[in-house]
């Protein structure tokens, strides 16, 4: 190849990025981690994690989701002890999925497989 062809493609390929990168910038899209996916998905299909500050294996069980467990519907237990309450948790973590309830901290694929997610 010579230098011009080898100039073109790479001015081509410079282009093609600078596009990508405007589309993501001004359109706010951004790319949707697999975690994020099953957090939302966790969520729009009613499971729950119920869970406290304190608790070593919440926090382990948050961690499986590392910045996506934003979108998990999460009650904590010292704040809310009603709803806890109402729901029959005396173990914590414990994950309400489908009126049941699974108690320890949960693999993600164990909690796809629940949720169909």
């Amino acid at each position: 190849m010579n230098k011009r062809v080898v100039s073109y493609i790479i001015i081509t390929v410079i282009i093609i990025a600078l596009i990508f990168f405007a589309i993501t910038l001004f359109t706010g899209v951004d790319p949707i981690s697999d975690n994020d996916q099953l957090a939302r998905c966790l969520t729009q299909n009613g499971a729950t994690m119920y869970g406290t500050e304190w608790c070593s294996h919440c926090k382990d069980q948050k961690e499986l989701f590392g910045d996506s467990f934003q979108y998990v519907n999460y009650v904590d237990c010292d704040q809310d002890k009603t709803s806890c309450s109402n729901a029959g948790i005396t173990d914590y973590p414990t994950w309400v999925i489908n009126n049941e309830k699974y108690p320890g901290v949960q693999q993600l694929s164990k909690l796809k497989e629940l949720t169909n997610c």
